[in-house]
């Protein structure tokens, strides 16, 4: 029982310091943002996205030298699942999300595309180590467009704030966002620690712990620095992050894990490929839609988003618990909601389409 009592205590501060870590690494982000002239959309697509994935690098590595390929692979889906659902719901929840053009055109499809190719990859029972290097031999070229981004939208899209009204300082910025990486990082390792041990106190499988605790523990950097940033309404910030962390954890986590998984290859379970990757898949297939209804994400949508967490999160815990009724559940999940889900889905896209050819 102390054990247990000092795990909640690990999970505990670790949400205190993610809460701390978000707000400095806001601050700085935004600083950082308007000194060098840059969109603030590009700025949570990279340097944002790339601070609050370090928990998801640092976790799926540890879980990989300790042997635990179901640990990296699951805590990767999972962030990823819990960043397009519960992040982007939340944020929309507090405050409709504005959605810029560019997040339509190119970074919604391009997340799309990673993620289909993910699941080809892993289809096989194993990321390859060649499979890794092409993960982030796409991440360098995708990284190289943003810096052309970059240069192309300072030209056109200059941020309209006063320079002169804000003391914004370079050490200052650079100083808020390296303590706010480290605080992150150092809560996020507190919280999945101590919900891990509560997790296995209570007999949960590994790859459960991967998709659900663990996943939402390292995601919490993301949630909380979207949540920030969405109250501050920088709401371009919060979209941004979450799409950027959601392709870094594939380009970069993935490709990583993959690369140093070494000849064997990082091993992937079948209920991830047959199940999780394929949700994943949706629930950023289900954003296009989302994101072209009247340019913003409302609260509806983000109340949408967080309902189908929900359902997943259910799966997950009866499957477990109640397995009897698991099939019943499933059954429901396929047959009712997921068939109503699509036509939505559907429906909107051709209207959408429809609208932009008249």
């Amino acid at each position: 029982m102390p054990s247990f009592i000092l795990s909640v205590f690990e999970l505990i501060l670790g949400i205190g310091l993610l809460f701390g870590g978000g707000e400095l690494f806001v601050q700085g982000s935004i600083a950082l943002a308007i000194i060098l002239g840059i969109p603030q959309l590009v700025i949570g697509l990279t340097v944002v996205s790339l601070g609050t994935s370090a928990p998801e690098l640092f976790v799926s590595l540890n879980s990989l030298f300790q042997g635990s390929d179901d640990l990296a692979v699951s805590n990767i889906v999972g962030s990823n699942i819990f960043n397009l659902l519960v992040v982007l719901g939340s944020s929309a929840i507090i405050l409709p999300l504005k959605v810029e053009s560019r997040l339509i055109k190119r970074d919604v499809p391009l997340l799309l595309a990673v993620s289909a190719a993910v699941w080809g990859m892993a289809s096989t029972g194993q990321m390859t180590w060649q499979s890794g290097g092409a993960l982030l031999i796409a991440l360098l070229i995708n990284t190289a467009w943003e810096i052309r981004t970059v240069k192309e939208e300072s030209k056109s899209n200059i941020d309209t704030e006063s320079h002169s009204s804000i003391a914004y300082n370079s050490l200052n910025a650079i100083v808020k966002v390296f303590s706010g990486i480290a605080l992150l990082t150092f809560g996020s390792n507190l919280l999945v620690n101590g919900a891990s041990n509560i997790a296995l106190y209570l007999g949960v499988s590994e790859i459960v712990i991967g998709l659900t605790i663990v996943s939402a523990g390292t995601s919490m950097p993301e949630l909380i620095t979207s949540l920030v940033a969405t109250i501050k309404g920088r709401t371009d910030l919060a979209i941004g992050n979450v799409l950027g962390s959601s392709l870094l954890n594939q380009l970069l986590v993935l490709g990583s894990c993959s690369i140093f998984s070494g000849p064997k290859g990082l091993q992937v379970e079948e209920i991830l490929i047959q199940k999780d990757i394929p949700i994943m898949l949706l629930a950023t297939l289900a954003c296009m839609p989302i994101f072209w209804t009247k340019g913003e994400i409302s609260r509806k949508e983000g109340i949408a988003l967080l309902g189908a967490y929900l359902l997943y999160l259910t799966d997950q815990i009866i499957f477990h618990t109640l397995p009897s009724i698991h099939l019943t559940y499933r059954v429901i999940l396929l047959t009712v909601i997921a068939p109503i889900s699509l036509i939505i889905i559907a429906i909107t896209t051709t209207k959408y389409y429809y609208l932009r050819s008249k």
